[in-house]
């Protein structure tokens, strides 16, 4: 199969092969005809998979078919026809110049906006008319509120990394933007992973919407090679420093739990003699911007991020991702080792797994449906006496800050409570509504017979964590 099987113009196919590309992969080869047909879609893959051209491709496509008849109504201005919402400021730069990428031999014209930076040089940009506009929530609405933006001609909305954006709290701000859009449009929701609350909003958003699932529910990428180094909490760090500095490896991108977490390590790999940068919600975007460019461009060993910030970093050969903090969320481990072994290429996803984090462990084997396989590196062995101690949770799904999540060792029971769902705050999206069935009954019972521990929620309540993008 190639692109042009697909229906593509020369224009796109061309810019298509110039990129490198000659085949489609699965979510392309299913998710461009079904766009180009006209009607609504929800799409889910494996992160990695081309998921951006699946949607980004098809949408030029229609866009420049159309065109001669928007010019005809356009005058001096050049009205907003299509709106791509992304959760974080990376990922909305990369979309936005995937746009560019395969755009490149149409007439027409792209930007992004997001927060962080100056509003003035994106007002005046926009004032001067652009056809496809990638945002996050946030900055729209600033420039909305403003007036720098017409929404009323928006003919194709996609919804991109849904399932982040239901994490991050943007429920609300969701709600906002397609109140502004108008009534006849294409709709269009991506997501790596399927989940019912995934589900629940496309219910609402989406008219008989075609649906394509190219993958397992939460699957990782069968390519990329997962293995759990246990090892006592103090001696991440040093058997971190090992691996970098011991194997040469020249790429790395580490995750930590907390912003304070990746700046720390950040520091204390350069006292190692390991060049390593932080990026997390905290720095300024010019600083992100830097950091990940520079890391793209290899001149960067290590990188160190929160899960927010790393959202949109999409390098093909990435070959090593190290998770120094397991996420308390089994679906952001998916998430994170899903930025190697992108575009078909090989990766090696590390865990470095204290005592404390072995029920995180084990809430990750549970949703991938398998063990990950353990190898204790040779003086790191973890200490058989060591004792579980709390865990402090991150802001962001919908506990307060600093609350802590038990271990094994806190010798009672939380109580678990119901994940939010965006059901839960009556979606209503022009004449459609839908009511929230009723909340689930907190969970109780104990683990293993002794010890448990109190789940955290996934927060649709409009609260979002670390600063308004």
């Amino acid at each position: 199969m190639s692109f042009a099987s697909l229906g593509l113009s020369d224009a796109l196919v061309r810019a298509v092969n110039a990129h490198g590309y000659t085949t489609p992969t699965p979510i392309q080869a299913k998710a461009i005809p079904a766009v180009l047909a006209g009607g609504d879609l929800l799409a889910g893959a494996q992160t990695g998979t081309g998921k951006t051209a699946g949607f980004v491709l098809p949408m030029l496509q229609r866009l420049s078919t159309n065109d001669a008849l928007a010019i005809g109504g356009r005058g001096s201005h050049r009205p907003l026809r299509a709106l791509i919402l992304t959760p974080t400021r990376e990922l909305a730069a990369q979309v936005e110049e995937s746009v560019r990428v395969y755009g490149k031999f149409l007439k027409l014209t792209s930007m992004v906006v997001f927060g962080g930076v100056g509003i003035n040089p994106q007002t005046a940009q926009l004032k001067r008319g652009v056809d496809i506009l990638v945002a996050t929530p946030g900055r729209l609405l600033d420039h909305h509120g403003q007036g720098n933006l017409d929404l009323s001609r928006i003919e194709i909305f996609v919804l991109d990394e849904a399932d982040r954006m239901l994490d991050m709290g943007f429920i609300r701000d969701i709600k906002r933007v397609l109140a502004l859009l108008p009534r006849k449009r294409q709709n269009l929701l991506f997501s790596a992973t399927f989940s019912d609350e995934i589900k629940t909003l496309a219910d609402s958003l989406l008219d008989r919407p075609a649906m394509i699932e190219v993958a397992p529910r939460n699957a990782t990428v069968d390519i990329i090679q997962q293995k759990i180094h246990p090892v006592d909490r103090d001696r991440k760090r040093e058997l971190l420093a090992k691996l970098i500095g011991g194997n040469d490896w020249r790429q790395v991108l580490v995750f930590t739990r907390t912003k304070h977490g990746a700046n720390k390590l950040a520091e204390q790999l350069g006292h190692d003699g390991i060049r390593a940068l932080a990026i997390h919600g905290n720095k300024s975007q010019g600083a992100r911007t830097r950091a990940l460019a520079e890391f793209k461009e290899g001149g960067l060993p290590v990188l160190v991020a929160t899960d927010i910030a790393a959202r949109g970093i999409d390098i093909d050969q990435l070959p090593h991702v190290i998770n120094y903090d397991l996420p308390n969320v089994p679906e952001d481990y998916v998430h994170r080792i899903g930025r190697t072994g992108r575009a078909g290429a090989t990766g090696e996803a590390i865990s470095l797994v204290c005592v404390d984090e072995h029920e995180f462990l084990r809430d990750i084997e549970r949703l991938l449906k398998r063990q990950i396989p353990q190898e204790v590196i040779a003086g790191f062995e973890p200490d058989p006496r060591a004792r579980p101690q709390p865990i402090l949770q991150r802001q962001g799904r919908g506990q307060p800050q600093g609350q802590q999540r038990r271990s094994p060792s806190a010798g009672h029971r939380g109580m678990g409570q119901a994940r939010g769902t965006p059901a839960a705050h009556g979606l209503h999206v022009g004449n459609k509504s839908r009511h929230a069935p009723a909340a689930s009954p907190p969970r109780h019972g104990a683990r293993n017979g002794t010890s448990t521990r109190t789940h955290a929620p996934r927060s649709t309540s409009g609260l979002r964590s670390g600063t308004r993008d």
